[in-house]
């Protein structure tokens, strides 16, 4: 009779013991979320930033010029490249790659492109949230023109970005997505990305955003066929050509640069997506000046209306409220 008595303090010291057990992971885990809940209040709070919302007028002007000397810059290097190779003739310059001499022209001809394409994101980056200084029907317009010098639709672009801040890494987000594959998934995925943007918005978004993109997609199907099958071809036809394969190709890349380096492995200690932590930054200074401040990212998702040239004053100050579990994009 001891012994069955023995067994059952036992077995209820053991029962007890695991319920509080359990109880205390519950408890620490509930602890853990509400800190990552206080943190994200906390840096709201003691960050200032609502200073930062605002443009100069100068600013504004700088920010929707950034792309057009870069622009220049490719064209008429594409332009000289072609006329320094004294071969081409009239009836080769139906072929824009071939007769394209390898030259410094050349290269300066890709930098350019590649620095065109980077800050054109950062104005419309920057559009995607309306926080260009501009009204939002003039925002409108600058998405439009970009989409027709950079090629696709940037309203449909708009509409999965909104969808990554609302759901980020989540189930619904398309463009983030890219995050969760490899390297070199995500290298040779890559020119299936544009695609699946723009389906993922006509299929979904409002009425008034389907318009913009049948617009813009429309834009771009006349501009490419008036290059490449109605003007008279000449030199600088060629270099517009150009410039069109060359921003195809920044937009099959640009799944990998502009959402894979910034969001992948973002996942905290606890292999958990934390919605305003998952997503990396820098704070090299030349790095930033050299990559236009496009990769200050946790702070845009934290603050997504502050401007692009403001966020190294943001990430100044995140820093002395404390913020340190940032990961580095480079």
């Amino acid at each position: 009779m001891s012994c069955v008595i023995s067994r059952i303090n036992v077995f209820l010291k053991v029962n007890v013991f695991g319920l509080s057990f359990n109880q205390d992971i519950t408890k620490t885990n509930n602890l853990a979320i509400e800190k990552l809940e206080f943190d994200q209040h906390y840096f709201k709070q003691q960050v200032f930033w609502k200073d930062l919302l605002h443009y100069k007028t100068w600013e504004i002007v700088k920010e929707l010029l950034l792309p057009l000397p870069w622009l220049v810059l490719a064209i008429i290097a594409s332009y000289q490249s072609l006329q320094s190779n004294q071969t081409i003739e009239n009836h080769a310059l139906q072929s824009p790659i071939i007769y394209w001499q390898f030259s410094y022209w050349t290269v300066i001809t890709v930098v350019a492109s590649f620095y065109f394409f980077l800050t054109g994101l950062r104005v419309t980056h920057n559009a995607f949230h309306y926080c260009i200084g501009l009204s939002r029907w003039a925002t409108d317009i600058v998405m439009f023109v970009l989409s027709w010098l950079m090629l696709g639709s940037l309203h449909a672009v708009q509409y999965t970005h909104l969808q990554h801040h609302r759901h980020c890494l989540g189930d619904d987000d398309i463009e983030g997505s890219v995050a969760k594959q490899g390297f070199w998934e995500a290298l040779i995925k890559g020119p299936l990305f544009p695609f699946r943007i723009h389906r993922e918005a006509l299929k979904k978004a409002n009425k008034k955003a389907q318009r913009w993109i049948v617009a813009e997609l429309s834009m771009n199907m006349i501009w490419i066929t008036a290059v490449w099958f109605w003007l008279e071809v000449d030199a600088l036809v060629i270099a517009l050509r150009i410039h069109i394969l060359l921003m195809m190709i920044a937009y099959a890349l640009s799944a990998f640069f502009a959402v894979w380096t910034v969001h992948h492995n973002t996942k905290n200690n606890q292999g958990e997506i934390v919605h305003w932590d998952n997503s990396r930054t820098m704070r090299s200074k030349w790095k930033s000046i050299l990559f236009y401040n496009m990769f200050y990212h946790t702070e845009h998702h934290l603050f997504p209306q502050i401007p692009t040239c403001h966020l190294p004053e943001l990430a100044k100050r995140l820093d002395l409220a404390g913020y340190h579990t940032h990961k580095s994009v480079i």
